[in-house]
C-alpha cells in the first residue's frame, strides 16, 4: 500500500499580511530617514539626553529600549549592533545585555511566527517529498543546529529567523535556542558599549572587531561545538546500530 500524499493546504492572500506588515516597516525605516539615527554618531550627539532619561526613570527607559529592540528584530532593521552598544552604554553590561536578549528574542519570535503563519504550512504542503526529507533531517537536530547558528552568526539574523518557520521547528525550540544562542555575542558588545563614554571623550572609534579576538571567539566556538555533541552522539548511535 503506497503512502498517500499529504493534503494540499489552500492558500489565501490574507495569510501574507504579517509578512507584508514587516516588509512595510523595513521600507518605512529608510523612507522616513530613521536609518540616520542608527549610528554611533547619533548616539554620541544624543548621549547626554539619553543618559538623563535613564537617570530620571530607569524603568521607563528600559521598557522603551526593549520595545525599540523588539521592533529592530521584528522588522529586520539594520540597527541591531548600534542598539546593542547603546544598551551597554546606557544600562551597563549586565542590564544592557539582558534587555537586548529579551528584546531580540521577542522580535525574532515575531518574525518566526509571522513566516510560519503566512507561508510555513503552505510551502510544506506544496513542496513535496524533497522539503519533507530536509525537514525531517533538520527537525531531528533542530535544537543543535539553531543554537550553533545563533552562537556563530554565519547567516544573517533575519535568515535564521525565517528558515526554521519553513522547516517545522517548534516555537519553544526557536525561542530557547534564540535566547541562549545570542547571549555570548550580545554581552560582548554590551560590554564594549559600556566603555563608549571614554571612547567618545577621547575622540576615538570603538573596536568592533573585539568579538573576533581569540580570547572572545574561542569560548564561543567551544560552546558551539558543545551544542553539536548531542547530534554527533545520536548520529554515531544510529550508525552503530545499523552496522
Amino acid at each position: 500500500m503506497t503512502d498517500m500524499p499529504p493534503p494540499k493546504t489552500s492558500f489565501s492572500w490574507k495569510r501574507l499580511w504579517p509578512l507584508v506588515l514587516l516588509a512595510a516597516g523595513l521600507a518605512a525605516f529608510f523612507l522616513l530617514g530613521l536609518d540616520q539615527y542608527a549610528s554611533l554618531n547619533a548616539l554620541r550627539d544624543n548621549r547626554a539626553a539619553l543618559s538623563q532619561l535613564v537617570a530620571e526613570n530607569a524603568l521607563l527607559a528600559a521598557l522603551i529600549y526593549i520595545g525599540i529592540y523588539i521592533l529592530i528584530a521584528a522588522f529586520s532593521l539594520p540597527a541591531g549592533l548600534v542598539a546593542t552598544l547603546t544598551g551597554g552604554f546606557l544600562f551597563g553590561t549586565l542590564l544592557g545585555g539582558t534587555y537586548t536578549v529579551i528584546g531580540a528574542t521577542i522580535g525574532a519570535t515575531a518574525v518566526f511566527l509571522a513566516a510560519k503563519t503566512a507561508l510555513g504550512d503552505v510551502l510544506r504542503a506544496r513542496a513535496g517529498p524533497a522539503l519533507r526529507r530536509i525537514e525531517e533531517g533538520f527537525g531531528e537536530d533542530a535544537f543543535s543546529y539553531l543554537l550553533v547558528m545563533r552562537l556563530i552568526p554565519i547567516f544573517p539574523f533575519f535568515v535564521v529567523n525565517l528558515a526554521p518557520a519553513f522547516l517545522g521547528v517548534s516555537v519553544s525550540t526557536f525561542v530557547i535556542t534564540t535566547g541562549l544562542g545570542i547571549i555570548p555575542g550580545t554581552f560582548v558588545f554590551a560590554s564594549l558599549g559600556n566603555g563608549l563614554g571614554a571612547v567618545f571623550d577621547a575622540g576615538r572609534e570603538p573596536d568592533l572587531g573585539l568579538l573576533f579576538e581569540p580570547q572572545i571567539i574561542g569560548p564561543i566556538i567551544a560552546l558551539a561545538c558543545l551544542a553539536l555533541l548531542p547530534m554527533i552522539y545520536r548520529r554515531y548511535n544510529a550508525a552503530r546500530k545499523k552496522a
